[in-house]
Formats: C-alpha cells, sequence, structure tokens
C-alpha cells in the first residue's frame, strides 16, 4: 500500500521549536512526529510513503532514512516549487500514488490519534466508492467543517458545512482519506484544496464516505494544541497500561501520565505530573514541581523551579526557584535566570531571560 504525508512548508504555529527543526521531527512524547506516523502506517502494510514538502527536504533526509531502514518502507519526498494547497501535492505525486489501482492513504502531518489504518482500509474496500475519510466527534462544530451525511445513510457524505451556526451535526474532517487513484483524475496541478474543491465534488457523484474516529483526535500544529494532545495521547497510553510510561509507584509521580526518558536524571523531593514528558538526558534539580508540560532533550530544571503549561525546549536551562507558566515555548538552547517569572512567553532561540516577562509576549 502506499501513503502520502502532508507536511507543507514552515510550521509557523510551532514556533519558535520549528526554527530548529522541521515540525514532522520535533519531538512528541519523545518520538518525532513523523515517526509516530511512519510506524502506524508500516504496521498497516504501507511500504511506499510520500512527504510532500514545499521547504528544505534536505534537513530530513537522514532521519527519514533512518526509518526506511527501521520500518522497513521506502520514503519519498515531493517537493512543490509553489505551495499547492491539499489536493495539488495529489497530483503531484501522481506518478507514485498511481502506478496503480490500489488506494492510498492520505494524512496531515500534525494529526495525533490512534491510527486505525488498518480497519480503515478494510472500510473502504466494503463499501467499494472513491473515497472515506476519517472523521471525530468534538464539542464545538461551529469551529470547524462539519460533515453532514445522506439522509438515511450511516456513510456516506452529502455535504460540508463550514463552521456552521446552527447545529448540523458534530462530526469533522479528521485530516486523515483514503482514496482510490481515480481521484487524481479530478485535481488539477495547481494550488487547489482537497477539502473545498475535491471532496464536494465526489460528494455530488456520492462517492465519498465516513469512517468514525474512536478514541482522542488533535491537530497539535500550535504550542496549546500540542500540549493538549501531549494529555490526550499519555492518557490514552494509561488507559492501555502501556510499559512506556514511568510507574506511579515512583516517589516523584504525581498524578500519573508521566513519560520519562530513561536516560534523564530526577532529583529529590520532586512532584511531576500529571501530564509530563521529559526527553533524553534532561535533568530535573531538587524540589522541582513539573506538570502539563514537555521538556526536550538535554534541557535542565534547577532546584525548585515550578513549571506549568510550557514546552522547554532542546538544551535549555530554567533557574532555581523560577517559575513558568500559561503556554511558554523555550526555543533551543534557551536560559531562564534564578528567580525569574515567565507568563506565557514565546521565547527565541539562544536568549537569557533575566528580566520576568508578565504578560504573554515573544521575546526576541
Amino acid at each position: 500500500m502506499k501513503a502520502l504525508i502532508l507536511v507543507g512548508g514552515f510550521g509557523t504555529r510551532l514556533r519558535p521549536l520549528t526554527l530548529t527543526l522541521p515540525k514532522p521531527l520535533v519531538e512528541f512524547a519523545n518520538k518525532p512526529m513523523i515517526e509516530h506516523q511512519v510506524a502506524a502506517l508500516a504496521a498497516a502494510g504501507v511500504t511506499n510513503i510520500v512527504l510532500a514538502v514545499n521547504y528544505r527536504p534536505e534537513i530530513m533526509t537522514a532521519a527519514l532514512a533512518k526509518y526506511e531502514q527501521q520500518y522497513n518502507v521506502k520514503i519519498d519526498f515531493s517537493v512543490e516549487t509553489e505551495p499547492l494547497g491539499t489536493a495539488g501535492p495529489l497530483k503531484l505525486a501522481e506518478k507514485i500514488l498511481g502506478k496503480d489501482d490500489t488506494p492510498f492513504f492520505v494524512l496531515n502531518s500534525d494529526v495525533i490519534c490512534d491510527y486505525p489504518f488498518k480497519q480503515l482500509a478494510d472500510f473502504h474496500k466494503a463499501h467499494g466508492d472513491e473515497g472515506t475519510i476519517i472523521v471525530t466527534k468534538v464539542e464545538e462544530p461551529s469551529k470547524y467543517g462539519v460533515v453532514v451525511h445522506k439522509p438515511n445513510h450511516a456513510s456516506r457524505i452529502d455535504r460540508f458545512v463550514e463552521k456552521p451556526i446552527e447545529f448540523v451535526g458534530n462530526r469533522i474532517n479528521a485530516g486523515i482519506y483514503i482514496l482510490n487513484p481515480s481521484v487524481l483524475k479530478r485535481i488539477e496541478l495547481r494550488p487547489t484544496s482537497i477539502e473545498q474543491e475535491t471532496f464536494p465534488s465526489m460528494t455530488k457523484d456520492g462517492q465519498l464516505h465516513s469512517f468514525d474516529l474512536e478514541g482522542f483526535w488533535m491537530d497539535v500544529g500550535q504550542p496549546k494544541d500540542f500540549l493538549s494532545g501531549t494529555c490526550l495521547y499519555l492518557s490514552s497510553l494509561t488507559k492501555k497500561g502501556s510499559k512506556e510510561l514511568t510507574s506511579t509507584s515512583e516517589s516523584y509521580i504525581h498524578g500519573g501520565n508521566v513519560m520519562i526518558d530513561p536516560s534523564a536524571k530526577i532529583g529529590n523531593n520532586c512532584k511531576i505530573g500529571p501530564n509530563v514528558v521529559i526527553g533524553p538526558n534532561c535533568v530535573i534539580g531538587d524540589g522541582v514541581r513539573l506538570q502539563r508540560c514537555v521538556l526536550l532533550s538535554n534541557s535542565k530544571i534547577k532546584e525548585h523551579a515550578w513549571v506549568k503549561s510550557t514546552i522547554v525546549g532542546w538544551n535549555s536551562v530554567v533557574g532555581r526557584w523560577a517559575r513558568l507558566e500559561n503556554i511558554c515555548v523555550l526555543g533551543d538552547d534557551v536560559t531562564v535566570g534564578d528567580e525569574i517569572y515567565v507568563n506565557g512567553g514565546s521565547v527565541l532561540p539562544h536568549k537569557t531571560i533575566k528580566a520576568n516577562v508578565d504578560t504573554p509576549s515573544i521575546i526576541m
């Protein structure tokens, strides 16, 4: 089987982290985002993966060569000379996606969930039409494009309603599809949207179905959602009784849902959790309090610091008795001084913070 991952551009929504690494290589739960997807695709029998990018693919080649070996897949780049939207990249990769008549998966690189590729493929094969999109139920459908089904049909899609004012349903497009190669005939090689052009043309012909996603779902393309998605992902590991999580019997674990790389060092009298990820070679000083945060590799939290709702970038240092909260993001190699308060600061790489940041702002 084949798959296309829509990687796209600069990852501006996840800056300052994406100033250092392209978004697919930023670690989510101690594994690059893209590795979660490659692993799930490979497990479902995918052997050919195309990455649609319009920005510096050379940075990713080394990492992806490793995944080719590890997961026994072939990974190709499809490089856009101009951004082609969400449908144009499929046409650009037609040589690979359309090389035979088997269907292919398409997914957005920011989406994290329990990827049900196998079940999706079985469902798609059973109905025999041109495409199937995964949908997920949301609390506030008015913020999204909502899927409306044909009357008396559980899965065939009638239309999409963008940000509905009145309630028409609560299922939204989850950014994961399986399509027959015949779809490529519907797409021109130009900047074009799969959601606004290709799917409406398919629904008009009664060729598009939906498949309900069980469990959690999140688009983790920006810091607030990256943290929420981390909480959902850790909770799902807890439900599965995963060995990847640190045992709640450890004295410093508070409330569970904590993932700590074995190479990290934890000081005395710390209180860690709930919903914390600590990356490789991190050092946590004595008496540190961590909750709802992500520490990327080689970062250091000094004694008695308090870190909540924060992403601490690679190689960064948080000083003694410092306090970070309210969706702070430290880029690579940032230093926060001792006893400094940071409220929602987004700090560019290689900066030192010597004064309090009282209101959410970008520190350049």
